[in-house]
């Protein structure tokens, strides 16, 4: 496989981008189908709900706000005046995990199917000390320890969907980053022990934090893909790719200025992650693949290779690992 340096996959995964390849030209009706869409009313997550509502799907706009939701959904569903499919709100707060079961409970109510979980929500640099509602990093809590706790609970009815479903179909996106070629600290995802318990480990700077966080993402792909592959379900990890978004946010302005010749328009974005969820060359044996924008099936460098590769195959296990720590993080509130 050779060598690839941080380096030179953050340029060619930066400057030397191809034009998407899969589009709402390409997607085809899905009518009958059920989406949740983590952080659905703003930046990418919102082009991506205008490209499934615009293609009949029911989407689940899941997130914090119940005003920025409606009037996301308004806007929706005033550019789709054709569309014969759903738009909802759901409540989630993935900085709080109290707020992940009840909100499971309420969707499983009104559905009986989930295609496609898309984990698409996250927080990028936010103030110094900021945490999530259970005293966790902020970014750890939400960009990972909340995903791992929907997912889970989701998973039930992924799979009994998956057994009604064309293979392949089924499927759990999760949400990496160019940040894990050049942000993460070396080893990719840390851990450290604090009163007892194993956690991800917190207190380095929030830029390093934002990396390993998205790390995590692309190793909860690929466990799930491990522990999931038999009951049809597909997972995925992508890297949305540089773009003007909400997730910049919390950046200071020599940050945005920096950042500014490199951004592209949100709807680049919904396009990687309508490959990730939609694409048909995500076929089983690609299970766990990682995406690059916008919508093509790529890798990352050899170091973050041997984290996520299992100890007995002379990697370092970590995405075992990961997974068993959000168990014991988050199986408090299932």
């Amino acid at each position: 496989m050779g060598q690839r340096s941080s380096l030179v996959l953050g340029l060619q995964q930066t400057f030397f981008l191809p034009k998407p390849a899969f589009t709402e030209k390409e997607l085809g009706d899905l009518s009958g189908t059920v989406t949740i869409l983590t952080g659905g009313y703003a930046g990418i997550g919102l082009q991506l709900a205008h490209i499934l509502y615009g293609a009949n799907a029911t989407i689940y706009v899941a997130g914090r706000s119940q005003e920025k939701a409606t009037r996301a959904i308004q806007e929706i569903q005033q550019a789709h005046p054709e569309s014969k499919g759903k738009l909802h709100f759901l409540h989630v707060d993935l900085a709080d995990l109290s707020t992940i079961k009840p909100a499971v409970e309420e969707f499983m109510k009104k559905e009986e199917r989930l295609d496609v979980l898309m984990n698409n929500a996250g927080v990028m640099w936010p103030p110094d000390g900021s945490k999530s509602a259970q005293g966790h990093d902020l970014q750890i809590g939400t960009n990972v320890y909340g995903p791992f706790l929907l997912t889970h609970l989701l998973r039930p009815m992924l799979v009994e969907t998956a057994k009604r479903s064309a293979e392949g179909k089924v499927r759990v996106c999760w949400a990496g980053s160019i940040g894990i070629e050049w942000a993460a600290p070396p080893g990719s995802v840390l851990f450290e022990t604090k009163g007892g318990e194993e956690r991800v480990k917190e207190g380095l700077d929030k830029i390093p934090t934002y990396g390993m966080s998205k790390c995590a993402n692309v190793m909860l792909g690929v466990e799930g893909a491990r522990r999931d592959g038999a009951d049809g379900i597909i997972h995925t990890s992508f890297n949305p790719g540089n773009l003007y978004s909400e997730l910049t946010r919390h950046a200071g302005w020599i940050q945005r200025m920096a950042l500014k010749p490199v951004l592209y328009p949100t709807k680049f974005g919904a396009y990687t992650e309508l490959f990730s969820g939609w694409s048909p060359e995500v076929t089983k044996e690609k299970n766990g693949c990682y995406v690059l924008p916008w919508g093509r099936i790529g890798t990352y460098n050899v170091a973050i290779e041997k984290a996520i590769e299992k100890n007995e195959n002379g990697g370092e296990g970590k995405a075992e690992k990961l997974y068993e720590v959000c168990w014991d993080i988050t199986k408090a509130y299932m």
